[in-house]
């Protein structure tokens, strides 16, 4: 039981970083899939990927700095979607 439950803790620590960094990049994960730029298995795939970073104390310290930000830091794994999102919201916001 103990396996399973450091599993889910693993992918919720992940989900919460993933989030976070979308919301510090100034995206909603949750308007991009209502409006249809990203797609559930993309959450759950970009989740796992996360869970494969080496770096996940030092995202979470990244994620506690002030000041704004423009993309994802380097060791990001998920810089290509979080980068396509913030083309897609750019391109939605323009058509306002």
């Amino acid at each position: 039981m103990t396996i399973v439950t450091d599993r889910t803790a693993k992918l919720r620590h992940h989900a919460a970083l993933f989030d976070d960094t979308a919301s510090r990049l100034g995206l909603d994960l949750q308007e991009a899939a209502i409006r249809g730029a990203l797609k559930f298995e993309e959450i759950s795939d970009a989740v796992l990927r996360c869970t494969g970073c080496s770096e996940p104390k030092t995202c979470a310290h990244w994620l506690k700095e002030e000041g704004a930000v423009v993309a994802a830091p380097q060791y990001c794994r998920n810089t290509k979607l979080l980068k396509r999102l913030q083309g897609a919201d750019q391109a939605q916001r323009s058509e306002r």
